[in-house]
């Protein structure tokens, strides 16, 4: 640790050399008496030693959900003790303490203290809490050490989940078997339709009922259960942030819930962070896929740039062909709606969900700004009708709005729209 000399210390030794000199000066005794107790705090505070602290900071668990509460446990142990000790553990925003985030305390010689903080996980994101800080002084306050102590925790802290009653069926789907009804016919267990016997037809797809009824061999036709591709479209050009809200952490809480559920259908999620930082996932199943989507998640930001990108720039494999391709994205650059129509044009099966950030950046309806207001958002029906030309449906998800409902209004566009 590093030590530091208080003010009070060069104080106390002019006061002791002051009486010192007086008393040789003068020949008597009484200013070296009223000396005598500041030169003996001097020379306390000169021969005191550096304190050793031994301690070690870990937590109770390493991965969380927004809302959960994390057990810090501080372990401390001092072989000299320590007369006067505080403790501060740095956390980010994201992560708050119940009580006082100082914790002041007496370590004896040879004796363990341990000590607990309840720390809540206010938002999601990749954290590293700690190291310790540090601060030990001496019994009269005159000297002082800091420093760091511990080795820092990390803790990821995962984006809560909306709940989802349906979700919205591809066009295509793969050839892998899945819990997806396939549009083609095949071997299944889902009915489909009857038709004549020919030969190389098994015996056990014969329909005896309605062979009985036609007096010849008629034999049922199933749907197959196949998996689908899905591809989750992330756009981090540019957000819009207020008062602790942004449309950037909804559009990640809205990618873990899909990813999610996509993964527990037995289909393929990846996922591709379109914006200032390039980053992708290939499409993968099971549970380690959903931990690398979310952890991918959990480092995305808005990175300012003014490169020109397309979806050329991203490896075949990354968007496989018949793929489901959820865009999310709050429809603030145009670089992101190129990519999209450039994407719609190579006959990808595209949704766009558009995170509304219109509840953020409501103007004062007497200020000036008003009627730029309203430009914007002329400009943003004009994106829409864009899309919907091409046949791609686009949702608007707005604050406080469950994610089931736009994603309802997909299937409902799906059933009534006519092919473009």
């Amino acid at each position: 640790m590093t030590g530091f000399i208080s003010p009070r210390l060069p104080l106390y030794a002019s006061l002791a050399a002051s009486g010192l000199v007086a008393g040789l000066a003068f020949g008597r005794v009484e200013p070296v008496a009223l000396a005598a107790p500041f030169l003996l705090a001097l020379v306390a505070a000169v021969a005191g030693r550096e304190p050793s602290v031994l301690a070690r900071l870990s937590l109770d668990r390493d991965r969380a959900l927004e809302g959960d509460e994390v057990t810090a446990t501080i372990e401390l142990s001092s072989a000299a003790g320590v007369d006067r000790f505080d403790l501060l553990v740095p956390l980010p925003p994201e992560l708050s303490v119940e009580g006082a985030p100082v914790r002041s305390l007496l370590l004896r010689a040879g004796e363990e203290r341990t000590v607990e903080l309840k720390l809540r996980c206010e938002r999601w994101g990749a954290f590293s809490v700690g190291p310790l800080l540090v601060r030990a002084r001496d019994l009269l306050g005159l000297r002082s050490w800091e420093g760091e102590a511990g080795e820092a925790q990390r803790l990821r802290v995962y984006p809560s989940e909306e709940t989802l009653h349906s979700l919205v069926a591809p066009l295509e789907t793969q050839v892998f078997a899945g819990n997806q009804v396939s549009r083609v016919r095949g071997e299944g267990i889902e009915f489909a339709d009857l038709r004549e016997w020919q030969p190389g037809d098994r015996v056990r797809r014969v329909n005896w009922r309605a062979t009985a009824l036609r007096g010849e061999l008629w034999v049922n036709e199933q749907y197959p259960e196949r998996n689908t591709d899905v591809v989750l479209f992330l756009d981090t050009f540019a957000e819009v942030r207020a008062q602790g809200r942004s449309t950037t952490d909804r559009a990640v809480r809205a990618a873990a819930t899909l990813a999610h559920a996509y993964l527990q259908r037995k289909d393929r999620v990846g996922l591709v962070g379109f914006g200032g930082v390039l980053s992708w996932l290939l499409p993968e199943s099971g549970t380690r896929q959903l931990y690398a989507i979310v952890d991918t998640l959990l480092t995305s930001d808005i990175v300012q740039s003014y490169a020109l990108r397309g979806v050329d720039v991203l490896p075949p494999r990354t968007l496989p062909p018949k793929a489901l391709v959820l865009a999310i994205t709050p429809l603030l650059d145009d670089r992101t709606a190129a990519a999209l129509l450039d994407l719609r044009a190579r006959r990808y099966d595209l949704i766009v969900v558009e995170v509304s950030p219109l509840e953020l950046l409501e103007p004062d309806p007497a200020s000036s700004a008003q009627l730029a207001h309203r430009l914007w958002r002329l400009s943003r029906e004009a994106l829409r009708w864009r899309y919907e030309q091409v046949g791609v449906p686009v949702v608007t998800w707005r604050e406080g709005v469950p994610l089931a409902a736009p994603l309802e209004e997909v299937n409902a566009f799906r059933h009534l729209a006519r092919p473009a």
